[in-house]
C-alpha cells in the first residue's frame, strides 16, 4: 500500500507526464503548420503519445497499490515558438524537469522503504536517460545546422531516425 505522501508525489508525477504530453502535442501542432517541418511534427506527435503512456503507467500503478490516481486538470502549454531551435530547447528543458522529478520520487521511495515503488520507478529512470540523450542530441544537431536550409531539411527528414537510434530500436519505433 502506498503512503499518503508517496501517493501525492506520484500523482504530481502523473500530472507532469500529462503536461509533457500536452506540451509535445502543442509542439506537434506548431511544427505541423510550418513549411517543411512534417518530420518534426510527426516526431512530437510520437513524443506526446509516449508521455501519455508514461502517465497511464503511473495511473495504473497508483491504483494497483491501493492509492487513488487523480486525472489532472492541465494548464495551456506554450503554443507558439520563435524558432525550431526554441522548440527543441523547450523539449530539453522539459525532459530535465521530468528527470529531476523522477529522481525526487526515487529518493522518497527509498526513504520510505517502499521498495516496490523504488523498483517501479527504475523504468522511468532508464527512460529519462534516453529522453535526455535524445533531446541533447537534437539540440546539438540544430546548433551545428544553424540557419542552413539544407541542413534543416535533412534534420526534418531524419528526425525519426534520431529518435529510433536513441531509443535503441534501430528504426522499429519506440
Amino acid at each position: 500500500m502506498l503512503s499518503k505522501t508517496l501517493q501525492e508525489a506520484l500523482n504530481k508525477q502523473l500530472a507532469l507526464e500529462a503536461a509533457s504530453s500536452q506540451a509535445y502535442l502543442a509542439m506537434h501542432s506548431w511544427a505541423d503548420i510550418q513549411p517543411g517541418l512534417q518530420g518534426v511534427a510527426d516526431f512530437f506527435d510520437k513524443q506526446s503519445e509516449e508521455e501519455r503512456v508514461h502517465m497511464l503507467k503511473l495511473l495504473k500503478y497508483i491504483n494497483e497499490r491501493g492509492g487513488f490516481a487523480v486525472v489532472p486538470a492541465l494548464e495551456q502549454p506554450i503554443i507558439t515558438f520563435q524558432s525550431l531551435k526554441r522548440v527543441f530547447e523547450e523539449f530539453l528543458r522539459h525532459e530535465l524537469q521530468v528527470s529531476e522529478s523522477i529522481n525526487d520520487l526515487v529518493d522518497m521511495a527509498l526513504k520510505e522503504k517502499d521498495y516496490a515503488t523504488y523498483n517501479f520507478l527504475q523504468w522511468y529512470v532508464s527512460e529519462q536517460i534516453e529522453e535526455e540523450r535524445l533531446a541533447r542530441t537534437l539540440n546539438d544537431k540544430l546548433e551545428l545546422i544553424g540557419e542552413d536550409k539544407s541542413g534543416l531539411y535533412l534534420f526534418d527528414r531524419d528526425i525519426m531516425f534520431y529518435r529510433n537510434q536513441q531509443s535503441g530500436t534501430g528504426g522499429k519505433g519506440h
